[in-house]
């Protein structure tokens, strides 16, 4: 118990300690009006033909103004992540216009059109006065459990292959490694804030970066549990290499899955907190109260995770993990190359009529794309190499 309050209970002491930099809720009609200001002077720049210049501004838009001001985190909280993802696209989409040197009517047209959608969201959303105490507590609630469900499963199902495997006593490595996450995301989300006053673009691309490596490590590990399927396999393993791995690399890999698994939702979860309390500063109570029971749900889908595996049989257990595992590495690498398109890394081939499916990190661009087909074509290889491992006179 001592170790399930170490993980789920420390966020609310560290969003506590990030509280009192919460502000008065900004009223979203005059955020979305300083972001047409500032774009409007984008595209004077680029009709100058200052085009680098231009873009600059475009990101200040951006960064500097709807991440700033809130605005991005409220439209989350508040309509849907799919609704941001196209927004944050389309300010993408104007600064690679500007690039390809676009005719100044179509970066208008685009500017326009970004504008009217957040004028939509700002009237949805409404102002301070017309917040409702419900949709605070369950803001507060979703908010908690969608950042922490991603985390849950692959702790949770890390915890309990070691359990299942016989080295139970090894759990704490996990334990520890999530609360050094916990911690660790704290102290990023303070320092990219105040002490260093990294640029919004810089945080992009260290939140993109953190998602790649840990699609990197789920894969791995995935790979790793699957060749353990089979019974004969898996004996093997008990007799004669479970010592080696489990206290070496095996054991590595698995602490750093736990440990950037909850470090990429921990900055990110205490950054939409000082947002929901500076939208609903008056709501303070309401607000604790969606996050304990946030903390609530995501303890018992902890527990699920855990003790629900244990009754598995073997082969459907690592099967099943190893699948949970892969699926989340396709999200992370989705969602990390869509982080570095944000920051101005990687570019912008959108793809026309494709929607976003944000659960699973597809995003409609060729780039975040491009990575998850690979390893989805990576999977199918791997599996058509065990099966062959498993049975030699398998047809090539």
């Amino acid at each position: 118990m001592r170790k399930l309050l170490l993980v789920f209970v420390l966020p609310l002491l560290l969003v506590f300690a990030v509280q009192n930099t919460a502000l008065a809720a900004p009223a979203w009609g005059k955020v979305v009006d300083q972001i047409e200001k500032t774009l409007v002077q984008s595209l004077a720049l680029y009709n100058k033909g200052d085009v680098e210049k231009a873009k600059e501004v475009v990101n200040e838009a951006y960064y500097g103004v709807f991440e700033k001001e809130g605005m991005e985190i409220a439209v989350k909280s508040k309509i849907s992540g799919k609704r941001v993802g196209i927004e944050e696209y389309k300010f993408v989409a104007i600064k690679k216009l500007m690039t390809n040197k676009a005719p100044e009517a179509q970066i208008k047209k685009e500017i326009d059109g970004l504008v009217a959608m957040l004028r939509e969201d700002a009237a949805q959303m409404g102002g301070k006065a017309e917040s409702n105490p419900m949709e605070t507590l369950l803001a507060a609630f979703l908010i908690l459990v969608r950042e922490g469900f991603e985390a849950i499963l692959v702790i949770g199902a890390i915890i309990a292959y070691l359990i299942k495997s016989g080295h139970g006593q090894k759990t704490r490595v996990v334990y520890y490694s999530s609360a050094a996450a916990v911690a660790a995301s704290l102290v990023t989300a303070v320092l990219l804030q105040s002490v260093f006053s990294i640029s919004g673009a810089s945080q992009e691309i260290l939140e993109g970066a953190t998602m790649l490596l840990a699609a990197v490590v789920l894969v791995s590990v995935s790979h790793w549990m699957i060749g353990k399927v089979s019974a004969k396999a898996w004996q093997n393993y008990i007799e004669g290499k479970v010592q080696e791995a489990v206290s070496g690399g095996s054991m590595l890999s698995l602490g750093a899955a736990a440990f950037l698994a909850v470090y990429r939702e921990g900055a990110e979860t205490v950054l939409f907190y000082q947002a929901l309390f500076s939208d609903a500063a008056d709501q303070g109570a309401m607000i604790w109260s969606g996050f304990g029971l946030g903390c609530a749900a995501l303890v018992a889908i902890f527990l699920i995770v855990r003790y629900g595996s244990m009754k598995l049989p073997l082969k459907p257990f690592f099967l099943g993990t190893s699948i949970l595992m892969y699926v989340l590495a396709i999200s992370f690498a989705g969602g990390g190359v869509k982080e570095l398109q944000e920051g101005g890394v990687v570019g912008m081939t959108a793809i026309a009529g494709m929607d976003s499916i944000e659960l699973l990190g597809i995003y409609p661009t060729w780039e975040t794309l491009t990575p998850q087909i690979i390893l989805v074509l990576i999977a199918i290889a791997g599996v058509i190499y065990q099966r062959r491992k498993q049975d030699p006179a398998m047809p090539a």
